[in-house]
């Protein structure tokens, strides 16, 4: 005999949704953002690494570049 008994699954789907968007708007009152001078700061220090990185790389691709073409030439 099959009896028709609903299972407890907790919360609905709606109410879900809402409890979500409520500790969403809980949790973003609770980040501290940084201020326009951390900010510029971050910036400039990320502008001068990638400066950095780049001329390293530059440099090494030039010189591997001018000792495989020179080994190249002379094979």
């Amino acid at each position: 005999m099959a009896e028709n008994v609903k299972k407890s699954k907790g919360p609905g789907f709606v109410k879900r949704i809402g409890r979500f968007f409520k500790d969403l708007r809980g949790e973003t009152k609770k980040v501290v953002w940084p201020s326009k001078k951390q900010v510029i700061n971050n910036t400039l220090v990320v502008l001068a690494a990638m400066l950095v990185v780049g001329v390293f790389i530059w440099g090494l691709d030039a010189i591997l570049g001018f000792v495989f073409q020179t080994l190249l030439q002379s094979a």
